[in-house]
């Protein structure tokens, strides 16, 4: 049944699905006098992300009414074998049609996971989240979005960190998803290799979540000399990873960082000398600990 009456239309999910053609797009079509339409979507695919040549074919040619489509979709696809991986240019050049907008594409390929990640949206980015960033972010200024996520199969360098943060002005929470080592490290008893370094500053950073990280970015995140974090900020991280980056708690270059922590959930770290140690590190923190695996 048609729903001639509707105007205007939004549809946020930040959950996956896998119905865009079975339920999404029929839906859309019944409103077929829509003037304005905003898609947020996380899409699992089988055989092709949903690009600028999808969007044309099944939403613009079949709404003849609609001036203003804001969209932010981010399609899942998984690898099989394909004889044929479609680029970030094949993506972005799926859009040179699109008249309104300017069209961001991001396309990255998670050999481990066997998965591939299309994450296209019109910019200005009206969300406030920005999830899933990987190494291929292609720059901006996003000063609605207030969550971010990172993932990726290859390293963060110090240099991705000054990306986020100058993209990401306003941002309260940042969860980092890399079990990969970085490859640039510096160490603070080389000062003549920290030279061309700057200290990253965060000032709404509210919590930072490295549950599902490698102890270098604790280690980026916690030296004074690559980052300077704001006062009371909560810190999610593995007891062994602080223990490693402090050097058992006894490390200058982290004792900065570690004091402007007021609230810290820690894995493991269950014996009483252990908590005595981080709480003596971090004296103002109230700490809450689990016996969560590591």
């Amino acid at each position: 049944k048609q729903i001639p009456s509707l105007k205007h239309f939004s549809l946020y999910s930040e959950r996956d699905t896998d119905k865009y053609n079975e339920l999404i797009v029929p839906l859309v079509y019944r409103m077929t006098n829509l003037e304005e339409l905003n898609l947020h979507l996380v899409v699992y695919c089988e055989k092709r992300f949903i690009g600028g040549y999808d969007l044309t074919r099944n939403i613009i040619s079949r709404l003849l009414q609609l001036n203003k489509f804001v969209f932010n979709i981010r399609s899942r696809l998984p690898l099989n074998d394909q004889a044929y991986l479609s680029s970030n240019e094949d993506s972005q050049r799926s859009f040179n049609g699109f008249k309104n907008n300017k069209i961001i594409s991001c396309v990255d390929y998670f050999p481990d996971r066997k998965e591939g990640q299309c994450h296209i949206y019109s910019y200005p980015y009206p969300a406030k989240y920005y999830e899933y960033i990987t190494n291929n972010f292609p720059d901006g200024l996003f000063k609605y979005v207030r969550e971010v996520s990172l993932y990726d199969e290859r390293p963060f360098e110090h240099e991705f960190f000054i990306k986020i943060a100058k993209s990401f002005p306003f941002m309260e929470k940042l969860t980092v998803y890399n079990n990969k080592p970085q490859m640039n490290k510096f160490d603070e008893r080389s000062k003549d290799d920290n030279r061309h370094l700057s200290a990253i500053q965060y000032p709404y950073l509210r919590l930072l979540d490295l549950f599902d990280a490698h102890d270098d970015y604790a280690e980026q995140f916690l030296l004074e000399f690559k980052t300077c974090l704001p006062i009371k900020l909560n810190l999610h991280v593995h007891f062994s990873t602080l223990s490693r980056v402090t050097h058992n708690f006894t490390r200058n270059a982290t004792r900065m960082n570690c004091a402007k922590i007021i609230d810290s959930g820690v894995s493991g770290g269950n014996s009483s000398t252990s908590k005595q140690l981080l709480k003596d590190y971090v004296s103002d923190a109230k700490i809450i600990f689990s016996n969560s695996v590591e």
